[in-house]
């Protein structure tokens, strides 16, 4: 089922050089979408995702895939350091740890990923989240929903 998407554009992001679009880190926001999307769209609060999606699936476009998200912070993955160089960021609306992924965020996030997957030629492998990428100073998502997550992505993309 096709999930709607607004786009709002964050102005939190570098224009060049483009992003390689090698994989995913997927956050959680911890705040509802909407006060999310309204943090993005400030110039002072220096943070923006390429995506965020809505408990209910909905999605916003912040930044322009092709773009740098400020997402990641100092980060290393793949054995290279400054994740938002190379990787898109998108985030969940909400804290995992609180409530879980909804089934329809997950639905979102795959929908999302699918038409970038062959053309981008991503692997499960070049999916990941922030706490992986940035060890002891962030810790989204909850593991428990990493693994949901991830055994969607596998479902739907092998």
């Amino acid at each position: 089922m096709p999930f709607t998407e607004t786009q709002s554009l964050s102005p939190n992001h570098d224009a060049a050089p483009p992003n390689e679009r090698r994989g995913v880190v997927f956050h959680h926001t911890a705040i509802p979408f909407a006060d999310t999307v309204a943090l993005m769209l400030r110039p002072e609060s220096r943070v923006s995702y390429h995506c965020v999606i809505d408990r209910d699936g909905s999605r916003c476009r912040l930044v322009p895939d092709h773009c740098v998200a400020w997402h990641a912070g100092a980060s290393e993955f793949m054995g290279r350091a400054g994740c938002n160089a190379f990787m898109l960021g998108v985030a969940f609306a909400g804290d995992t740890y609180r409530e879980p992924l909804t089934s329809l965020q997950l639905a979102s996030a795959i929908e999302w990923l699918a038409p970038r997957w062959e053309p981008l030629g991503w692997t499960a492998e070049r999916m990941t989240d922030h706490r992986q990428v940035a060890p002891g100073r962030k810790a989204d998502l909850n593991p428990a929903e990493w693994l949901r997550l991830r055994e969607a992505i596998r479902a739907r993309f092998g």
